[in-house]
């Protein structure tokens, strides 16, 4: 099992691009169920997550042709419309394929997720939304069975903000028949990267990026060429590395207008990133002030930049608090963090960070995706070497993290 060995101490300097954003690549690359004709997407993210949603394509008979650039996905006959427990259990993002096979299919086979470290995610929204569009759904022995010989338009209010939850719904949506209003939708920018490429596939979606969006079925969707967006969490993962070290990085290739909660906390903390275009700097000449959080669905402070945050004030000035709204469990990096030498209290699921301290090299280790890029960010400022163990979960979200950071002046190596 790899690890990542990091020696710290030193700033961060130079450019690096950002990568396409898995959160938006993996929801894109089940459209391609929903149409018999090629899906081109460049762009695309080298990540673990990105090999398991191929080969669950592949199994259901999407041929898929290339890599970053370009890589085509054709689904002219899906043979079998079914997502094992096997590779769902692995990548809970696997639910997405449930509206797209259902709408081309007419029937689909999806195992539940089951558990999951940060929290419990409940996929009942999905059940419910398509049950609203005529689906007929049974629950058999940790799979959903649905089937609707064609969904019908309807008007769906979801109980609580969903990304995975709008975009099942909005694909199934866009080959149904009459119009479908989602209420209280998800209003991330990935959702918007979808409806963006369904929209170029012939769909009628209008709304994407509000609380309401409303999608018109047609009765095909045509093949289509799109460019994933950049992935805002690693942007935002490598600004707040950068303003940990003391560094000076420029970040290419990025969507700043995607950003704005994370930019204007590191205003707050004293290093207020500047934007030239898709290219955000960041230099960090004086000390870091404390700043208080909490995490919100879009457009407030993404729960998937929590424990980078974390990272960081725990060497800011006096104290900071951070609470968790979005996952019950999001708080296990803490005693990761503890052993580098943080000094964190945790009341519920909120945690006082209080700063100013000075971190020292441990063995740590990963609990999930976003905890490891808050633990490589402690172990770029920590005195000695730390090394990381678990970071299959790292791999799962940020392509070549260590070839990143090396190229920044980091001292990171992988250990096989």
């Amino acid at each position: 099992m790899d690890k990542l060995a990091i020696t710290g101490g030193g700033p961060l300097q130079g450019e690096v691009r950002v990568s396409g954003a898995k959160n938006a690549a993996l929801p894109i690359l089940c459209a391609a169920l929903l149409t018999s004709e090629p899906l081109v997407l460049t762009n695309v993210p080298k990540l673990n997550d990105v090999r398991t949603m191929r080969s669950l394509l592949a199994q259901m008979g999407v041929h898929a042709e290339g890599e970053t650039n370009a890589l085509t996905l054709s689904a002219a006959e899906i043979d079998w419309p079914l997502a094992p427990y096997e590779m769902v259990k692995t990548m809970r993002a696997s639910i997405l394929a449930l509206g797209p096979l259902l709408a081309r299919c007419g029937e689909a086979r999806v195992s539940l997720p089951g558990g999951c470290a940060i929290g419990l995610r409940p996929v009942d929204q999905h059940i419910k939304g398509l049950q609203a569009m005529g689906a007929e759904i049974d629950l058999d022995h940790g799979y959903i069975d649905a089937k609707a010989k064609r969904l019908s338009g309807a008007t769906f209010v979801f109980d609580l903000v969903t990304v995975t939850g709008t975009e099942n719904l909005m694909m199934a949506a866009t080959l149904a028949d009459g119009t479908t209003v989602l209420d209280n939708a998800a209003r991330e920018p990935e959702v918007v990267d979808l409806a963006d490429c369904l929209n170029a596939m012939g769909a009628r979606i209008t709304g994407a990026g509000t609380d309401r969006i409303v999608i018109e079925g047609v009765s095909r969707l045509s093949g289509a060429t799109h460019a994933i967006m950049p992935d805002r969490i690693e942007t935002g993962t490598f600004l707040v590395a950068a303003a940990a070290t003391g560094g000076d990085v420029a970040l290419t290739g990025a969507r700043p207008d995607t950003l704005g909660a994370v930019l204007d906390k590191l205003a707050e903390a004293g290093v207020a990133p500047t934007i030239d275009g898709s290219t955000i700097r960041i230099k960090r000449n004086g000390r870091l002030k404390s700043v208080s959080m909490r995490t919100a669905p879009y457009p407030g402070f993404p729960t998937d930049m929590q424990a980078q945050l974390m990272a960081l004030m725990t060497v800011a000035d006096d104290a900071a608090m951070i609470t968790e709204t979005i996952f019950e469990n999001r708080m296990m990096h803490v005693q990761e963090l503890k052993r580098l030498g943080a000094a964190i209290e945790v009341e519920g699921n909120t945690a006082i960070v209080r700063g100013a301290q000075k971190l020292t090299a441990a063995n740590v280790m990963a609990t999930d995706l976003r905890a490891s890029a808050g633990l490589v960010i402690a172990g770029l400022i920590a005195e000695g070497e730390t090394v990381i163990d678990r970071i299959y979960h790292l791999d799962r979200g940020y392509e070549r993290i260590e070839d990143k950071l090396s190229a920044l002046g980091a001292r990171i190596r992988r250990v096989s």
